[in-house]
């Protein structure tokens, strides 16, 4: 089966990813990608292949997936109900090189050895409830929700999931081509972006820019783009720097105020103007 390079397709300024998949069948393509994954199985059952190791899942389930580990969750489709997984993405240097070597965390420390082979963690209902607030959490809270997991973790019973210890990562070729096609993105995403453009970018043509970048990001470029617009227009809201909605909407990249109130709401929950209420109160913060 071939291993396909993952590029995690994460905000440029943030140190963790929260990924929610919610769909008939999770990504059906055996993956790899620098990021230690941890991973917790809300809803569906189906297989775990990691390395040279299969396992079963069901709903409850929480996975350590180590980095640059060749993976995939092959589920099991039902018609009644969708698989759910919300999944944490980061490396031992998200934070910096010498973080974790932080006296006060050395009670986390040992997460990262034993990460380097990936693990299931025995039944634990505060990381299943830590797991499920990662989504709708500011960035202050989702990195004190991290640290208590991993402290969750540490102290938790695990199985050990492959024998396998740091796979080599697949197409360095591949992984420039993406870097390059995340470089211009982030200097451009204020303005057009065709995909003539882009595709160029990557050295490829159009109709085998869209396969590519779709493998190894599970999603098509103009999602990608859409979610870096979004997350921009979501921090010059925060700032409260006195611009209109319309303003940070074209500062953003996007032509019509319609399509931008519609996309906000439809990755961040709410519109803008209810992302600006609730940035702009006093915060409260309880763990």
């Amino acid at each position: 089966m071939k291993v396909y390079p993952f590029k995690i397709s994460r905000p440029f300024h943030e140190n963790l990813l929260v990924q929610v998949d919610k769909a008939s069948i999770f990504f059906d393509k055996l993956h790899q990608h620098e990021e230690i994954q941890i991973s917790q199985i809300i809803h569906g059952e189906g297989k775990l292949i990691v390395a040279d190791a299969v396992h079963p899942y069901r709903s409850g389930d929480t996975f350590v997936i180590a980095g640059n580990s060749p993976h995939l969750f092959q589920s099991k489709e039902t018609i009644r109900s969708k698989s759910h997984m919300i999944s944490l993405f980061f490396t031992k240097k998200s934070f910096g090189d010498d973080f974790f070597d932080m006296p006060q965390l050395k009670e986390i420390g040992g997460f990262f050895e034993k990460s380097a082979v990936g693990f299931k963690v025995k039944r634990n209902v505060p990381i299943e409830k830590i797991m499920y607030r990662l989504p709708s959490a500011d960035e202050f809270s989702r990195f004190v929700l991290f640290l208590k997991l991993l402290k969750i973790i540490c102290h938790s019973q695990t199985e050990i999931l492959t024998d396998l210890i740091s796979p080599k990562t697949v197409s360095k070729h591949d992984d420039h081509r993406m870097q390059r096609i995340f470089d211009y993105v982030e200097c451009n995403f204020q303005h057009d972006i065709t995909l003539n453009k882009i595709a160029d970018i990557a050295c490829l043509t159009p109709n085998a820019f869209c396969p590519f970048f779709k493998q190894r990001t599970n999603k098509t470029f103009f999602q990608f783009l859409i979610e870096i617009r979004i997350e921009h227009s979501s921090q010059l809201i925060a700032k409260n720097n006195g611009l209109s909605i319309s303003d940070i909407s074209v500062r953003s990249g996007f032509k019509s105020i319609s399509n931008f109130n519609r996309k906000f709401k439809e990755l961040k929950g709410m519109t803008p103007s209810k992302y600006f209420q609730k940035m702009n109160k006093t915060p409260h913060y309880s763990f």
